[in-house]
Formats: C-alpha cells, structure tokens, sequence
C-alpha cells in the first residue's frame, strides 16, 4: 500500500458578535492563528505610529515631562548670554590685572595688538604696529605720570577715558549705532527685564522718568564722566546712590511708548562730548 502525504492541517477561527436575546449574528469575522498575531502586530504599530506623530508634531509634546517649553528655551538664552558676559569680563579683568602688576614691577605691558595678531592679516599687522606702539607709549608714560603727581601731592590717581576699564552694562547685539550728531548713543538689543548695570564706579545724578517715554539712569564718574541708560521699564536705583562698576541700576524692557522694542539707550560723555562706546565697551 502506498502511503499518502497528507497535508498540514490550516486551523481557522471564527469570532462572531450575536445578540444575546434573539440570537441573530451582528458581527462575525473568521481569521487564523498567523492571521491574529499579524493584524495584533498591524494594530499596535499603527497606535505607535499615531501616538508618536501626535506628541511630536502638535503642542501636546510639552506635557511631555522634561520637555522644554518657551519660558525654558528663553532662559537658557538668557544665561548663555549672561555666561558669555561673565567669562569675558574674567579675561578682561585678568589681562588689566596682569598688565597692572607689569606696569608696577617696572616691566613692559602686555601689547593688545599680540592678542589679536592671529586673527588680522598681516598687512593691517604692519600698517597698524607703529601707530599702537607709539599709543601704548605714550599711554603708558601718562599713567606713569599720572601716578607719581598722585603719590606726590596724596591725591586719587587720574586717568584718560583711554585708561579705564568700563564694565559692559548689558550684554547684547548693538542695533544702531553712534553717530556724534544725529545719534549720539548705541542702542543695543537684548531680552525683556535683562539686568542693566552700572559701567563704572559713580553717583547716580538723576533717575526718573525722561521726555523719551521710559525711565533713564544717569552716573556721574571720576575724571569728567558720564554714562546715560535708557529705555529702562523699571528703575533699581535712586538718585544720590553710590554704585560700583556691576552693580544692577535698572531692568530694559518694551514699556509701550518706545518702538524699536526690548533695548537700552546707552550714552557716554567726557569732558561735555559724546564718545562712542563701542571703542571702550564690548557688548
């Protein structure tokens, strides 16, 4: 007898929906066992898929937790730009550091021009290298001078504008620039209620309301000057206060009367004229 190849048997399955009260069938569909696991498989991706597009592509992904949102975003600008600030008012303050200390033993300063000679080409380097070598020298002998009247006569030391070390007020993007008769400020950009600090050490003269439409702080300094901050929303001095060069004086921000936006109106004058401070500050 000749034996017969039978072959695998398909078990199908039936799953039906019947009333249970007259017995009438209102849903049925028939499937096997692959069949099941396959659209089972089919089902869950597509949940997947939908959850994924749903959380990713509408406003539902910052309930997601960690997720950040706006307010989180702007801050961590915030502090991006206040770090920046901070780690160049460090090197600032340790190049002024090490070339006083030079300036004291009697040896010759660090020369700015090498700092930045990498980074120029070398026919500014030669055109520009007698002319900072001869400010340097004679910076270098006024402060020298400078120094022995003071020791002599007891008196605080004197410096030029040239000499001084101004503290950024407010680390930002310069949107306009200065213009001795049209525009004789910088207006510099930043974000809402950024902090705006003082330049130098010096007495707050005057802090109120201005005719420009927002509130202004105006610092008396050392040797004839005077740094101007406006388009401020809140005030955080008063007048007649003593102040260090750091020390928060008001908060910028856009108080409805000023178009250009969120920004500060910083002026510097010395000795009754406009200077540009761009040349002395980096914002």
């Amino acid at each position: 007898m000749s034996k017969q190849n039978k072959e695998p048997k398909t078990e199908n399955f039936r799953l039906s929906l019947v009333n249970d009260i007259n017995h009438k069938t209102l849903w049925v569909t028939r499937f096997t066992r692959n069949g099941l696991f396959i659209r089972i498989f089919s089902a869950t991706l597509l949940v997947l898929v939908l959850a994924f597009c749903i959380f990713a592509f509408t406003p539902l992904r910052t309930f997601i937790p960690g997720y950040p949102d706006s307010s989180t975003r702007h801050a961590a600008i915030t502090n991006a730009i206040r770090l920046d600030s901070l780690e160049r008012q460090v090197k600032e303050w340790e190049f002024y550091s090490a070339n006083l200390r030079k300036v004291f033993e009697g040896e010759d300063p660090i020369r700015i021009d090498s700092l930045v000679r990498q980074h120029e080409p070398d026919s500014a380097i030669v055109a520009k290298a007698s002319e900072v070598s001869a400010n340097d020298s004679l910076l270098s002998e006024d402060i020298k001078a400078s120094e022995q009247k003071a020791m002599m006569a007891g008196a605080p030391r004197s410096l030029p504008i040239e000499g001084k070390h101004f503290f950024t007020p407010l680390k930002g993007v310069v949107s306009q620039g200065f213009d001795a008769v049209l525009h004789p400020c910088v207006e510099v950009s930043a974000p809402a209620n950024s902090v705006v600090m003082a330049t130098l050490d010096g007495t707050v003269i005057y802090a109120g309301w201005s005719d420009m439409g927002a509130y202004t702080v105006v610092i008396q300094h050392d040797d004839d000057i005077i740094s101007v901050y406006g388009h401020n929303q809140k005030l955080l001095c008063s007048t007649g206060d003593k102040v260090k060069a750091g020390t928060p004086v008001a908060l910028i921000g856009n108080n409805g009367t000023v178009e250009n936006g969120d920004n500060l109106r910083f002026e510097l004058w010395y000795k009754g004229e406009a200077e540009d401070p761009v040349k002395y500050i980096n914002f």
